[in-house]
């Protein structure tokens, strides 16, 4: 038995390691995180490329979110300052990018 469950467990790692290290598991990014800013940073990118950009996270860099977007200035954006600003703009990302390509899925 104890063979079984060592070569089932070689037989995992083995095909994990073969895709990458990534298994099939949903990524969990928790809103407003520092995990969560830099996929939407990935997604929406600020900078210029060469390391020029609002700190993550700062009200420069939700302004230049909300820019990017299209949506600054939008009545319907919540307060920068709370959870919503970050769920509100997770919808916005999830729904512009293609299916899986934001990599973000909220944690509970």
């Amino acid at each position: 038995m104890t063979r079984i469950l060592a070569v089932a467990l070689l037989l995992t790692t083995a095909c994990a390691q073969a895709g990458g290290g990534l298994l099939s598991a949903p990524t969990t990014v928790v809103l407003c995180s520092a995990p969560w800013n830099q996929a939407i940073e990935a997604s929406v990118p600020t900078g210029d490329g060469q390391g020029h950009g609002p700190d993550l996270g700062s009200e420069e860099w939700k302004s230049a979110i909300e820019f990017r977007l299209g949506v600054r200035g939008n009545p319907d954006v919540p307060d920068r300052a709370g959870d919503a600003w970050c769920g509100y703009i997770d919808r916005l990302v999830r729904e512009r990018a293609p299916a899986g390509a934001a990599g973000l899925d909220q944690g509970a």
